[in-house]
């Protein structure tokens, strides 16, 4: 009797090892609770685990490999588009590519990853603009501002370090196809709303201040430390000109509201321009009054294209980057005026279309170069330094601007409207993001040497023949119709996915009755 206990003692310490062996090898390690201490771990282990929120030896290489984020540029797009649709995405592309002048050869084709940050409704009607704080050493975040025709401004927190991919959460299937890559990091602050009508244009100055214009003739600004309105700027309702007899329409229903502004780069002064008016409007920013107003006279509307019938009042304003010299563009036009308000040149595009977007390109060349997006597709780079001299007949016309080259276009199989653009400065040259009303975003690249060239006259006749420039590195679809577009470059370094430790609550009764088990057996 005592010999076969003793068997079956022994046969009991050999199953216990052997399955102890045994979930050694094919269990999987499970989540540590806190302030529990894993001593059966191995060295190897360890040195994956967190610690202090970073990342030891092997796992900060296999994070930096998985990420690519030394060999990556990564570039967050935002778009809002008439269905009141938000849409965010980020697109990486080799960082040869703006670094190196071998890697913008014609053999070489970079291959641009897509991926969706954030999509979703943000807004009850269609939105109108967008805004982007300036990028700032000190901070990994922008703040992004939304303004659409429900009288409100949405505000958002956005990361400048693009998000890792994490090993925890599977990868989601789409019926679109595109990769999703939420960042954690993206938050909404709330809403703005101190205008009583449309949402026309929004500016950040400083990371301190941001400006908004409206329909109701208002220009705002609000402390973007607390989110407080600080002032704002009147402009005068325009008095109806030109009402057919028999108009039932009420005293207040006439065309106004700020179409667009455009502050000085001295953050002393600033240019508007309304509807319903054949002029701009200059303001003191130090007092917040009106400084003067310039009327557009009839030799200047007639260069820009605006005849008879036209309303004759500026669509969009833009500054240059030294400040010495501001563009108007009309609906078929744009007016070059100097720092002294006189019309030094004008651009009108052959064959003539509509203008939509408008913006000075900052080059350390002598020359500016100012981008104009238009109806046919085309994305037109100007030389605004550089006008073809007038004969004595047509002394008193406005000279018209050369034209550098163009993006885009027939030339290139795009027809859609240029919505919006975006251009950033790359070491080599400008990285143009543009979004068209078909839905479709199109990275491009150019050089600072395709814009460079001797001293240059304008040629009525160029047209669709003018040198084509930009190499096309990607595109993608949003589905949705583009009214507005932002980009810029994630300059913050990519971290490691924040996952939420789960709080668990230890029972000692359990631990102690387990213990109390396991000496009884």
């Amino acid at each position: 009797m005592a010999k076969r206990k003793r068997d079956v003692a022994d046969s009991g310490v050999s199953l216990k090892a052997a399955r102890t062996q045994k979930e050694q090898v094919l269990s999987i390690p499970k989540p540590a609770r806190r302030g529990e201490v894993l001593a059966s771990k191995s060295k190897d282990e360890a040195a994956r685990l967190p610690v202090n929120g970073k990342v030891n030896g092997a796992a900060k290489e296999a994070s930096t490999s998985i990420s690519g984020s030394s060999d990556m540029t990564t570039v967050q797009v935002i778009t809002g588009s008439y269905e009141r649709v938000l849409h965010g995405f980020t697109a990486a592309f080799p960082q040869s590519l703006v670094t190196r002048q071998e890697a913008t050869k014609e053999t070489e084709e970079p291959k641009v990853s897509f991926a969706d940050n954030f999509l979703f409704n943000a807004h009850a009607s269609a939105i109108r603009c967008l805004a982007l704080s300036p990028l700032s050493d000190e901070s990994s975040k922008v703040t992004l501002a939304t303004g659409a025709t429900d009288e409100r401004i949405n505000l958002y927190s956005l990361s400048t370090a693009p998000s890792k991919p994490s090993k925890s959460k599977p990868t989601l299937p789409t019926l679109h196809g595109n990769t999703i890559s939420e960042n954690s990091r993206n938050k909404e602050l709330g809403s703005l709303l101190h205008h009583s009508s449309s949402i026309t244009a929004l500016y950040f100055p400083t990371r301190s201040k941001l400006l908004s214009s409206a329909e109701d003739s208002t220009i705002a600004i609000v402390r973007t430390r607390d989110w407080t309105p600080l002032s704002t700027i009147k402009a005068p309702i325009p008095t109806p000109q030109g009402r057919p007899s028999g108009d039932t329409a009420a005293p207040g229903e006439v065309p106004s509201g700020i179409n667009d502004f455009a502050v000085h780069p001295s953050m002393k002064l600033m240019v508007s321009v309304s509807k319903g008016e054949k002029s701009m409007r200059l303001w003191n920013l130090v007092t917040g009054k009106k400084a003067g107003v310039l009327n557009f006279g009839r030799e200047i509307l007639t260069a820009v294209g605006e005849g008879r019938f036209g309303t004759g009042e500026g669509r969009k304003v833009a500054w240059d980057k030294e400040g010495e010299e501001f563009a108007v563009a009309f609906e078929r036009g744009v007016a070059v005026f100097g720092i002294d308000c006189k019309a030094k040149g004008k651009v009108e595009p052959t064959p003539r279309t509509k203008l939509h977007q408008m913006k000075y390109l900052s080059s350390d060349s002598s020359s500016n170069i100012l981008a104009v997006s238009t109806e046919d597709g085309r994305l037109l780079f100007y030389d605004t330094s550089s006008t073809t001299p007038l004969s004595e007949s047509n002394k008193d016309d406005i000279p018209p601007c050369a034209l550098v080259a163009q993006l885009g276009g027939p030339a290139a199989g795009i027809t859609q409207r240029i919505k919006d653009f975006e251009v950033l400065s790359v070491d080599i040259g400008f990285l143009i993001v543009t979004g068209s009303s078909d839905g479709t975003v199109r990275p491009w690249f150019i050089q600072h040497t395709d814009l460079d060239s001797p001293k240059r006259t304008a040629n009525p006749e160029e047209g669709f023949t003018a040198k084509q420039i930009g190499k096309p590195i990607g595109t993608y679809s949003t589905n949705s119709r583009i009214t507005c577009l932002k980009a810029f470059i994630m300059t913050g370094k990519a971290e490691d996915a924040e996952e939420e430790e789960e709080v668990v609550v230890e029972d000692k009764s359990d631990d102690s009755s387990s213990g109390s088990d396991s000496n009884s057996e």
